[in-house]
């Protein structure tokens, strides 16, 4: 993404701010969505906001505003779970994994990547899954690499990733599946400057830790979390201009290769909580739109584009028949942007039809 192109972005973003904090368009059905969970409201959007990209709040408690869809095919990933309509992200998520899928090919001969969850069209909670993702800037990438076809809509639904824990076995790398390419796989998804964050099961930092006889410069960013044995989940840092949009704090210094691992081989992050006699479990408690950075009412209550297609973005779309190539560039779009009212500000149209 240029220089022009990124101001352009920034600009505005900058007005969005401002419609937000001068205008009482943020009052708009909040008293009417207050007590709904904010899920079931984010979750019921299909479509993103037509706006400048931003990412608002934290990565589990936020929004974003002017999203992006990855094309369900490129040439070195497919998508899967289309029925969650979670391939949405920040622009700057969309162009990590676009580029991140095409290296991996070319640097280490991954056959391609398979997507998991992005983001939902505007962010925000979801109904299933994730206590993250909600501000377009984290992305789930399976552990088992993309066939050589093309997957069916049922089988990108049906097919399960494979699990690289050795099931009969605490915290244990399975020594059939797991292969050198895996490693370096996900250190080549931490060597990016953008990237904040690289999640992964503890078994599979520790293979990392004793195995790993590269560059250890970007080791520290892989943390160990519960689950994400059958994928990893890639965060980035708060794009430049995203005002509103939270950083979690840096990673600590040195590979991670210390106590702070060692803790997931003990009985501690595994013991049940402890339970008084005769305590009730609490209710649980959801968010609501009023939880949520005050931005968010407008992003959720904001115009949608006309289709899907004209916020699919990606050098692998194809447009289809019935749609004619598009005459307008994309940085024409974005720079007429600037000079047109939050309201009219038009998204990309489809890309032509590649050969």
């Amino acid at each position: 993404m240029g220089l022009d192109t990124r101001a352009a972005l920034r600009r505005c973003g900058s007005a969005l701010l401002a419609l937000v904090t001068s205008t009482g368009l943020l009052a708009t059905d909040a008293a009417s969505a207050d007590g709904t969970p904010a899920k079931e409201l984010f979750g019921a959007r299909a479509l993103p906001t037509v706006a400048a990209p931003t990412s608002y709040g934290f990565y589990s408690k936020g929004c974003l505003s002017g999203g992006i869809a990855i094309p369900t095919d490129g040439p070195t990933w497919q998508a899967m779970r289309l029925s969650r309509n979670r391939r949405w992200g920040h622009p700057e998520m969309i162009a990590l994994i676009e580029r991140f899928s095409h290296d991996a090919a070319a640097k280490i001969g991954w056959p391609g990547l398979l997507l998991g969850d992005i983001s939902q069209p505007r962010g925000g909670p979801m109904l299933s899954g994730h206590a993250s993702h909600q501000i377009g800037l984290d992305a789930d990438i399976w552990l088992t690499p993309m066939p050589q076809k093309t997957l069916s809509y049922q089988e990108r639904e049906s097919i399960s990733a494979t699990s690289m824990l050795d099931k009969s076995k605490f915290l244990t790398i399975d020594r059939s599946v797991w292969t050198p390419s895996h490693a370096r796989l996900i250190m080549l998804a931490a060597s990016y400057p953008e990237v904040e964050r690289v999640f992964v099961n503890p078994a599979i930092k520790k293979k990392l830790c004793d195995t790993w006889r590269g560059d250890r410069a970007a080791l520290g960013k892989v943390r160990p979390i519960y689950g994400h044995d059958y994928h990893f989940h890639i965060r980035i840092k708060c794009p430049a201009g995203s005002q509103g949009c939270k950083d979690q704090a840096a990673v600590p210094a040195g590979d991670g290769c210390d106590k702070s691992l060692a803790w997931w081989f003990t009985d501690a992050p595994w013991a049940k909580p402890k339970k008084k006699p005769g305590e009730k479990p609490p209710k649980p408690k959801f968010a609501t739109l009023s939880d949520l950075p005050k931005a968010c009412t407008l992003v959720l209550n904001g115009p949608a584009p006309a289709s899907e297609q004209q916020a699919t973005f990606g050098t692998a779309y194809r447009a289809p028949a019935a749609i004619p190539a598009a005459a307008t560039s994309i940085e024409a779009v974005i720079g007429a942007a600037a000079e047109t009212p939050l309201a009219e500000i038009p998204v990309p149209l489809p890309r032509p039809a590649l050969q």
